[in-house]
């Protein structure tokens, strides 16, 4: 138990398997740490070792959740919520977030929150405006939002989004129905100029 104890340093993240070399009995072990508060149990086989501050156990920041989770770091977070900043009139707020990746799919709980696996093919390396308007569209249907109140908003703020940017991403990320919205907004609103 002792040897296990020294290699668990506080802020990190681990996965049972990365502890079990540590530890002769490390279920029992692990049972132990997590009721004297030395690990928090995150979800099945993963655990966070808390760092202190004067307020209490700090969270373990999200990122570093799902990196340990998928034991990779090519992914990125979304939240729905995101999607009210873009000025289309949306105001809905979602409990979940979103894990853009290559290797899982479905809902999981961990450290108390909901995230959503999605399998994509591509996605950016950083979220910005112009991509979340794009994953906002390629999204919209499955969204509880006025559907048409945000497609009516639409042409009226795009001129806000850089339209080099914008084009960019709707041909890399979006689906066909956005590319065709995208397309015919950004035509009325190049030649209106």
């Amino acid at each position: 138990m002792n040897l296990l104890r020294q290699h668990i340093k506080q802020g990190e993240i681990y996965r049972r398997s990365d502890l079990e070399y540590y530890s002769t009995a490390i279920d029992r072990h692990l049972a132990q740490l997590t009721k004297d508060g030395t690990l928090i149990k995150l979800n099945q086989g993963l655990y966070y070792a808390p760092k202190q501050s004067k307020f209490g156990a700090v969270p373990p920041d999200d990122r570093q959740v799902i990196e340990c989770f998928l034991k990779d770091e090519d992914f990125i977070l979304v939240s729905p919520n995101s999607f009210n900043s873009l000025g289309l009139g949306l105001t809905q707020l979602y409990n979940t977030i979103w894990v853009y990746n290559h290797k899982r799919k479905g809902e999981f709980q961990l450290n108390g929150k909901t995230f959503e696996f999605k399998l994509k093919s591509s996605f950016p390396k950083n979220i910005s405006r112009e991509y979340l308007l794009v994953d906002l569209l390629n999204n919209l249907d499955n969204l509880a939002e006025d559907q048409s109140q945000a497609l009516d908003k639409l042409p009226h703020n795009v001129r806000s989004f850089n339209a080099d940017a914008l084009m960019k991403y709707t041909q890399q990320y979006g689906t066909g129905k956005t590319k065709r919205t995208l397309k015919s907004i950004l035509r009325n609103v190049l030649q209106h100029a």
